[in-house]
């Protein structure tokens, strides 16, 4: 009797780099981005899984870091806030002391909501937000000339663009 030609042998999928995203990741993300508050139902129909691998998907998202939080994104102007301001600041030295000092000090202001250490002709970039332009004038006198060289300060007029959504592609 002749042999039978073998059934090829199933392969498992390939595996995916710890560091990578798939697709059903990227569109988990995706949805989540636009909607944190979906269920976990409707984020499994939204991106055609069955909702247990949705769940553990997301949960790996969660714990690799690549979710870092879920939060509600108020309107600045709505709750009182129309002034922001993003403010280059210059320190006068470069010492960790300063730094630290610095660092500190925009750790415990609520009304600075970003701040980047920056190259080029500026050390830092603050966004700032304020409820006039005489409490933002307060917070700049109060707290930031005291602790910096210099502090040069451009006011948004007119937001034509804002998205949280990062792109995933």
């Amino acid at each position: 009797m002749p042999a039978r030609p073998r059934r090829p042998t199933r392969r498992p999928p390939p595996r995916r780099p710890r560091e990578g995203l798939d697709a059903l990741d990227r569109r988990l993300l995706e949805e989540l981005q636009k909607d944190a508050r979906l269920t976990n139902r409707e984020l499994a129909e939204r991106v055609g899984l069955s909702p247990a691998p949705c769940w553990r998907r997301v949960r790996r998202l969660e714990r690799s870091g690549r979710i870092a939080r879920y939060a509600a994104l108020l309107e600045a102007e709505a709750v009182g806030l129309p002034v922001t301001a993003y403010v280059h600041i210059s320190l006068d030295d470069h010492h960790p002391q300063t730094v630290k000092r610095f660092d500190d000090l925009i750790q415990s202001l609520p009304a600075v909501l970003e701040c980047y250490s920056m190259s080029g002709q500026t050390d830092y970039l603050l966004k700032v937000v304020a409820r006039s332009m005489s409490d933002y004038e307060a917070f700049l006198t109060r707290h930031l000339l005291p602790a910096v060289r210099s502090a040069n300060t451009s006011f948004v007029l007119k937001r034509k663009k804002l998205t949280t959504v990062l792109p995933l592609e």
